[in-house]
């Protein structure tokens, strides 16, 4: 983000000599619309100084709006106590303009590499509820092996979570973790940030570059969204993984490599072969043993856990003392769709968080949207083996709340009533 056009470009062209993908805000209001778009793997450069706001508003903005990306602030201004506040706000550092040949890349360079080791990452939480115990269980089947891995899953459920945990518990776990956003990836920029370049390779290659394979070697490399490589990509990909080997770009030699490839997609990759989108050679190579991470609607058992997770981070990182939630804030947690899934909760954390700044957090500060629920609930009754463990859990849920209970497992409060009997929980659980 930067106002001055000419000094955009500059930077621009700066980042990607060193082979950057950037996207250009001259305004606070375009800002805004590129970073909703924004992953988890984005960095932001901003000035002080915009036309509609300056850099600090942006920054109060995304943290509110749980968007964590790194931040790095730039400006004329030797104000100290801007610089006190941004990094404050979580800021990663404070670059004047006139070092920022010198001082931008190598500092990009760090948290990029803090970030394979996993320095950065937020910690990994363990879930409790029953469908992320049965995902724990194959990934302890798959993790000492080195047969690849696919990941399925809605945008927002934990993908790459899952994908660091099941690094974590590999033999590779000393070694790098290299996350790519395959949907940033164009076909002409894939070859050399796949495999890297040597210096004079094309124009613009002023040095040697090592790409992704040679950054994971010994550990593991994360295709996230796999399912958005182009073709021409997707075919370059399965000739270095069938072999083994790859050549960076104007080198005359090829490189063997050792790592572990673990893909997430939240596409159907069958349909994407059928529609000739999707490669079904390379389908079969990323395909080995398949994990498949539920919405959060299916897992409403986890949703209060992880709302008092997110709730201590953003403690933590926005220095507020908020010690729990309203029982109208519980309530309108647990009976939410997150369309949004896990994300989206993290977000909503942060910003409520951020608004009540101590207490509680009451429904207000969540400013959840009123959504209709597409399908029937996590809780829905299945059948006799299941229900009784099913109307515990969704008692628990909801602190012995009879009526939230009936209206988390999608069923009536009579005939709620009718199986509190029929299983003699009638007395177990007090109505508040």
């Amino acid at each position: 983000m930067e106002d001055n056009i000419v000094y955009c470009e500059y930077v621009c062209n700066l980042l990607a000599r060193e082979g950057y993908h950037t996207v250009k805000a001259y305004h606070l209001s375009t800002a805004k619309k590129h970073l909703q778009q924004a992953t988890d793997n984005d960095i932001v450069v901003a000035d002080l100084r915009l036309p509609d706001g300056n850099g600090i508003d942006m920054l109060r903005w995304m943290r509110k709006e749980g968007k964590m990306q790194p931040f790095i602030i730039m400006t004329d201004y030797a104000e100290v106590h801007t610089a006190v506040e941004s990094m404050k706000l979580g800021s990663i550092d404070y670059i004047p303009k006139k070092l920022i040949e010198d001082k931008l890349i190598p500092l990009l360079r760090s948290i990029q590499k803090e970030r394979q080791m996993g320095h950065r990452r937020m910690p990994v939480f363990v879930r409790e509820g029953s469908a992320f115990q049965k995902i724990m269980h194959r990934i302890r089947l798959v993790a000492a092996t080195d047969m690849s891995v696919m990941i399925f899953g809605e945008n927002g459920t934990g993908k790459e979570h899952i994908a660091h945990y099941l690094h974590d518990k590999s033999k590779r776990a000393g070694k790098p973790f290299v996350a790519v956003d395959c949907g940033s990836l164009s076909k002409e920029l894939a070859p050399s940030a796949f495999f890297g370049h040597v210096k004079g390779a094309f124009t613009g290659a002023d040095s040697t570059k090592k790409g992704y394979f040679h950054e994971a070697e010994g550990g593991t490399l994360f295709l996230d969204e796999v399912g958005n490589l182009a073709l021409e990509t997707q075919q370059m990909l399965l000739r270095a993984i069938q072999e083994r080997r790859y050549r960076p770009v104007g080198d005359n030699s090829d490189r063997s490599f050792n790592v572990r490839i673990i893909a997430a997609t939240n596409e159907d990759l069958e349909a994407a072969v059928s529609e000739k989108r999707f490669r079904q050679d390379l389908l079969y190579r990323l395909h080995d043993f398949v994990i498949s991470v539920p919405s959060l609607r299916d897992c409403q058992e986890d949703i209060m856990p992880l709302a008092e997770f997110f709730r201590e981070i953003a403690n933590k990182e926005l220095e507020c003392n908020v010690g729990g939630f309203s029982p109208e804030a519980r309530k309108a947690l647990l009976i939410h769709t997150w369309p949004g899934n896990v994300r989206e909760l993290r977000q909503k954390i942060m910003g409520a968080v951020l608004q009540a700044q101590e207490g509680v957090v009451t429904k207000e500060h969540l400013e959840l949207a009123v959504t209709k629920p597409t399908s029937p609930v996590s809780f829905a009754l299945r059948n006799d083996a299941e229900d009784k463990e099913r109307i515990m859990r969704a008692l628990k849920q909801a602190n012995g709340n009879r009526s939230l209970a009936a209206e988390l497992l999608g069923i009536s409060r009579s005939a709620l009533y009718s199986k509190l009997e029929e299983y003699g929980l009638k007395y177990k659980f007090k109505q508040p």
